[in-house]
């Protein structure tokens, strides 16, 4: 089982962008950020760290494009600012609601997951477009207050509710900008084939 423990920050922009940024203090991988971008034509990018980091997420997402660029993340205690080759994304959230306990499985996948398309028009469990299952555990979400983003020094303007999914892979980031908590969880090629 590779589990990711970090935060995906989300927003939609006036321009028709969408900028998630996954900030991940654990993973197979050690401590990585990533940017995924829904650009207003509907292109999905990937911005990441390395081939490493590409090789393993594109596996499991959707891309038309993959980009290799110097990432820069400064953090606060209630926001995150990165710096990815092109795109410059600024996020600030309130304090948020904390859910404490790390649910099971079967919790996630069942009761979770229909809350969560309910109240956030997302899904804690799926596939991954390699054929894996994927667990979504929420720790936390709060609601952003403020997003910011530029592309070559042109703004992206207002932050936005994602109006249109991104059709990255099985799960969708919450429609209004939020930033969450989670614990991700994947099963190993091992496992699928038990």
């Amino acid at each position: 089982m590779d589990k990711f423990e970090g935060r995906i920050t989300s927003s939609g922009f006036e321009s028709g962008d969408r900028v998630v940024i996954g900030d991940w203090a654990q993973s197979p991988l050690g401590p990585f950020t990533n940017i995924m971008w829904a650009q207003p034509d509907g292109k999905r990018v990937l911005l990441s760290p390395s081939k490493a980091h590409a090789d393993y997420v594109s596996e499991l997402y959707n891309f038309e494009e993959i980009s290799i660029v110097d990432i820069e993340v400064q953090r606060q205690k209630r926001g995150i600012d990165v710096s990815a080759g092109p795109l410059s994304v600024s996020y600030r959230w309130k304090r948020g609601m904390s859910i404490p306990l790390i649910r099971p499985r079967w919790f996630i996948a069942t009761i979770e997951n229909f809350f969560a398309g309910l109240l956030y028009g997302t899904k804690t469990h799926g596939l991954t477009c390699n054929g894996l299952r994927e667990w979504y555990c929420i720790r936390g979400i709060s609601s952003l207050r403020s997003a910011k983003a530029t592309h070559e020094g042109g703004d992206l303007g207002e932050m936005r509710p994602f109006e249109v999914t991104a059709c990255f892979g099985f799960s969708e980031p919450p429609k209004k900008p939020s930033s969450v908590r989670v614990r991700s969880m994947i099963e190993s090629d091992d496992e699928r084939r038990v």
